[in-house]
Formats: structure tokens, C-alpha cells, sequence
């Protein structure tokens, strides 16, 4: 009889940045991520995605362990931290170079606020990303070449952009994904034009988060992404650069938002209650299960 296929566990991951303490919405994802890996008998990673290295902190990194610990997650070792791998992410940036799809960008956000003001003050409605922020204006994108490497030899800062058209006409195949979240479940294909030219490096960072991500995904062998529904729109731009870089394509499961009392996305920096602040005062793991909505 022929030998049946071996068929490899799925493998997921909870990848936290350690720039503030977790709370309920970094418990949902997690405890979901855990409770999907456990139930498919799969491999659950944990990344801390520390490439922000101005508000990164070591207390909030080692918060992230005590926190999952607490919550009875169990993930494998060693932990991929994105501070040690910048060289991946060089190699990367470096193919799509190679292949013309990026190109340095030297307007700070002041310059592209005031370039936008001017534009809308003429009666232009500039177009803006699925999160709010205006689309870079082109100028720096017609650039010379000889240019554009001057101003760099002489220390402009500046950061590295995706040519968004540029890649779509070398994108050789649809960008399609497989979404199996209660939002959105299906074969899906969006445009990831409506983010513009993206950023892909910084000069004060080895990265930028699309680009991290997809490397890091595809280098852990990561076949299940489970995140928020916050990151959903921003699929179509992984989904391109994992087709530019020839990286696979995992599946995708974006689950609900937890929402504070005035119906924001709970987040680290508003100082949202900490997981530590909620087990201080006597909560137990049940308790946060309880509140996030899980039995």
C-alpha cells in the first residue's frame, strides 16, 4: 500500500511588542492563539517584536512572560526576538531593491502634513490609508537616482518605501488569502493599494513592521496567523510582499477587538489596564477568560 502523506502540525503565533504592559486584548489573542494550536494539536511560538527600539523596555518584555505564564499559555523555545534577526530583514529590503520596488523617502511627517494641507487647501481631497493617516505624496518617488543617493551620502534622514505600482504590476499572481475569522471567512482578495507607498525601513529602526512580519512568518514556518481584526486591512500588503520575496502564504484568522467602555480598541498606550494590574487586585485566570469573552 502507498505510504500516506505526512502531514506537519499547523503552527501558529502570538508575537507582542514589549513597548507597554499586556492587557485584555493581548489576552484574547493569546489565550485564542493557545486554545486554536491546542485543539488542532499544533505548535504555538511566541516573537517579541522589539524593532521600536525608543520605547521597547526589558521590565515590559519580562512582564510578557510572567503575564503568559500566569495565563497558563505554553509556547516553544528558544523565543524569536526581532532585535536579534535585523540581518534577515536587511536581506530582504536588499532583494526589492534589486528588483527597482523601493525607493528612499526623505518628507518627515511635518513635511507630508503640510504638503497635504496646501494640496486640500486647492480644493484636492488627498486620499488617505485604511487607519486615517494621508497617502505619501509621489514627489520623492520621481526622484533621480544620483539624486536621491546624494542626499543619503550626505546623512539626510530618510526611510525606504515600496513602490505600490511598481510592485502590483510585478506581483505575478492574484493576492489572494484563505480567512477563516467570523468576520470575513472565505478566499479573499483585497487591494493593497490603499495603503500607498508604504514604509518598509526607517532610519531609526532595522525595519518596519509589514516587513518584519512577513519575514519572521515565513523564517518560523508559521502556517496559521491569528491577530485582531485591526490588522485584517492590512493583509493585502503582506500578502504582497510574501508574493515579491516568494514566501508562502499562511492562513489567516482575524478574531474580534476587545473595546473599552467608550468603544476604542484597548491599547498600550492610553495605559489600558494591565494584565499585572488586574492578577495584583486578585483576578484569577478563569476571571480574565471570563472577561474576554472565552469559556
Amino acid at each position: 500500500m502507498p505510504e500516506k502523506p505526512v502531514t506537519m502540525p499547523p503552527v501558529f503565533r502570538f508575537a507582542p511588542s514589549p513597548n507597554g504592559y499586556l492587557h485584555l486584548g493581548h489576552a484574547l489573542s493569546a489565550l485564542i492563539n493557545h486554545d486554536m494550536a491546542k485543539a488542532a494539536d499544533g505548535r504555538l511560538l511566541l516573537r517579541i517584536e522589539d524593532i521600536d527600539i525608543t520605547r521597547c523596555r526589558p521590565e515590559f518584555e519580562k512582564s510578557i512572560h510572567d503575564d503568559l505564564a500566569w495565563l497558563g499559555i505554553e509556547y516553544e523555545h528558544p523565543v524569536r526576538r526581532q532585535s536579534e534577526h535585523t540581518d534577515a530583514y536587511a536581506q530582504a529590503l536588499d532583494r526589492l531593491k534589486e528588483m527597482d520596488l523601493v525607493y528612499p523617502a526623505f518628507m518627515s511627517r511635518g513635511e507630508v502634513k503640510r504638503f497635504v494641507a496646501d494640496e486640500e487647501a486647492r480644493g484636492r481631497d488627498w486620499p488617505r490609508d485604511p487607519d486615517g493617516a494621508p497617502l505619501y505624496p509621489p514627489d520623492d518617488r520621481k526622484l533621480p537616482r544620483a539624486e536621491a543617493e546624494a542626499r543619503i551620502a550626505a546623512g539626510d534622514q530618510h526611510v525606504w518605501r515600496l513602490d505600490m505600482a511598481e510592485a502590483l504590476a510585478t506581483a505575478s499572481s492574484a493576492l489572494s488569502f484563505i480567512e477563516t475569522g467570523p468576520a470575513h471567512a472565505g478566499r479573499l482578495t483585497l487591494d493593497p493599494s490603499v495603503w500607498g507607498d508604504v514604509m518598509l525601513w526607517r532610519w531609526d529602526a532595522p525595519s518596519s513592521y509589514h516587513l518584519s512580519v512577513v519575514v519572521d512568518d515565513a523564517l518560523q514556518g508559521v502556517t496559521l496567523i491569528v491577530r485582531g481584526l485591526d490588522l485584517f486591512a492590512a493583509t493585502p500588503v503582506h500578502r504582497l510582499l510574501q508574493t515579491l520575496l516568494d514566501l508562502p502564504a499562511p492562513i489567516y484568522h482575524h478574531h474580534r477587538l476587545i473595546l473599552g467602555e467608550d468603544g476604542r480598541k484597548l491599547s498600550k498606550s492610553q495605559g489600558d489596564t494591565a494584565l499585572s494590574a488586574l492578577r495584583s487586585a486578585g483576578l484569577s485566570p478563569v476571571d480574565i477568560r471570563r472577561r474576554v469573552g472565552l469559556t
